[in-house]
């Protein structure tokens, strides 16, 4: 198959990246790839809102800037701060003209809400679904475009470059190429290559390299784990968000229910098991503070305590407007039992947001030709080491607008498709037993959550890693003798992805952000961005 644009995953990155690129050259194809239905992403499961000036007597670009500088921790990089929050409002009018409909109050003004790190009200949401809605707009203008083709449960195995065709390819290559990719079709199960002249990976997150996170199952890291395999460039992987308040339910691992920052910001306010509110003896900002400030906070608490929660309260709140602004958060608390307006909801970190991933420049294109990255699985120089509250969903827009545009220009300079090879599975089997991948994921979130999580030390460190390796050695020797499947290719994708974070942690020898290791508590002389 050969397609024109090749979008690889159905959030907001990729499908508003497709919407652009299809609506500027109708007359070329676009295809999205997706490995399971096309709805199911982390924007979907986005609840708190869109970060964005849009009220300048009340708020400013230079306090948005200040405030995203401030929870990045010295690692932003203050060109593409300024770009995303000046270029932000014009992306989410544009979003709105699609058909996403955020909250308005009686006067048909729009209602703003507040997050940890913000100074002002500046979050555009709506209710506590705002990913959903921005997804379910994004899909039905997708539907009106002739021009582009949506492939569901297909999985990418690899990137197609020269190394593909019998040379060499190092870090150091100058000129890696991508072609396009080599896909499991589920519906077939066979291995087909898809050529494309340009390719845009919008893979999302990679939480579930952690016993329990907030992000859906699908979120296994692939586009990161695809790049790094192809020699690109991936940078600050050990900076993983957890987000402070994810729902505890005793005994449940992968995907836990979000409790939205929002709420905090609403006026919740955290206890902990002897119901005092602790924040105070954290940060000035209280229960508002950044995510890693508070995310350890609540690890401290749940480590002097001995136990597996603290406590968000909001039973002071008025329930008449938490019923409205939350209504998915307070039907699901229902329906395990707790009644919000009388009972505090026990919450807990969870793995949330990858900081670091592939590295673009100013226009989203990787270190391969051809090759772009957008949303969470690239690293723009946006959140630095530590990610500002909403400013996700206003990333992932404004970088597939300047995808877009440099699209326009790379899609004219791209040349015929040289010969691309089968994919050769030659002297491979069926698995005969699933639990050597299913066993090897279990170790490998065990390990990470257990060594490498919200606070890490050398030791956690030096663990993680000979657990990892010898995973690796494990899945690679299963993934040269078996026929692939969607669990081992996710398998392998999380060991690497895993290998990427303990090494970028490994290698900062500080305290920054997301990243505390308490064998260097302070912060050195600033370590720079770690690239690898």
């Amino acid at each position: 198959m050969q397609t024109d644009f090749l979008v690889i995953g159905s959030g907001i990155a990729g499908l508003t990246y497709a919407l652009k690129v299809a609506q500027r050259f109708p007359e070329k194809q676009v295809t999205i790839i997706t490995k399971a239905a096309a709805d199911e992403t982390n924007t979907k499961y986005a609840q708190g809102g869109i970060a964005v000036v849009n009220d300048l007597e009340k708020d400013s670009f230079e306090k948005h800037i200040e405030d995203t500088l401030i929870s990045g921790d010295g690692l932003c990089d203050p060109e593409i701060v300024e770009m995303v929050i000046r270029e932000g409002p014009a992306r989410v009018q544009e979003i709105i003209d699609w058909g996403a409909r955020f909250d308005k109050d009686p006067e048909g003004e729009y209602k703003l809400g507040r997050e940890g790190g913000h100074s002002e009200f500046r979050i555009l949401h709506h209710k506590d679904i705002t990913g959903l809605e921005m997804e379910t707009a994004l899909l039905n203008a997708i539907t009106r475009a002739p021009n582009i083709a949506m492939i569901k449960h297909c999985f990418v195995i690899d990137i197609i470059t020269q190394h593909h065709l019998g040379y060499l390819v190092t870090k150091s290559t100058p000129d890696i190429t991508c072609y396009g990719v080599y896909v499991l079709n589920a519906a077939t199960n066979a291995i087909e290559k898809i050529l494309s002249r340009v390719t845009l990976l919008a893979t999302g997150g990679n939480g579930q390299v952690y016993r329990t996170t907030t992000n859906p199952f699908i979120a296994t890291g692939d586009g990161v784990a695809m790049v790094y395999r192809a020699k690109g460039r991936i940078e600050n992987m050990e900076f993983i968000q957890f987000h402070p308040t994810a729902l505890y339910e005793a005994g449940k691992r992968g995907q836990a229910f979000l409790i939205t920052e929002a709420m905090r910001g609403d006026g919740g306010i955290l206890r902990n098991s002897k119901g005092e509110a602790f924040m105070k003896r954290y940060d000035a900002r209280e229960d508002l503070a950044p995510r890693d400030i508070v995310a350890r906070a609540i690890d401290n608490e749940m480590k002097i305590s001995g136990t597996e929660h603290v406590y968000l309260d909001c039973t002071h709140m008025n329930m008449e407007q938490f019923r409205d602004h939350f209504p998915n958060i307070f039907e699901k608390c229902l329906s395990i039992g707790i009644d919000v307006e009388k009972q505090m909801i026990p919450v807990a970190p969870a793995a949330h947001y990858s900081c670091g991933g592939i590295k673009t420049d100013q226009w989203g294109k990787s270190s391969i030709r051809f090759l772009y990255a957008c949303g969470e699985c690239a690293s723009t120089g946006l959140h630095g080491a530590n990610r500002l509250a909403s400013n996700s969903l206003l990333e992932a827009m404004v970088f597939a607008h300047r995808c877009f545009l440099d699209s326009v220009e790379s899609i004219e300079s791209a040349k015929a498709f040289p010969d691309i090879p089968a994919w050769n599975a030659m002297g491979t089997s069926e698995p005969k037993e699933m639990i050597l991948i299913t066993q090897s994921l279990k170790e490998l979130q065990q390990v990470m959550s257990d060594y490498v999580g919200i606070v890490r030390n050398n030791v956690r460190l030096q663990r993680a890693s000979k657990r990892i390796d010898l995973l690796f050695e494990e899945t690679e020797e299963l993934y040269q003798a078996t026929a692939v499947s969607p669990q081992l290719l996710e398998l392998r994708n999380m060991i690497t992805v895993g290998y990427l974070i303990v090494k970028g942690a490994t290698f900062r020898k500080e305290s920054r952000g997301l990243h505390f290791n308490t064998d260097y508590p302070s912060k050195s002389e600033l370590v720079e961005n770690i690239v690898l």
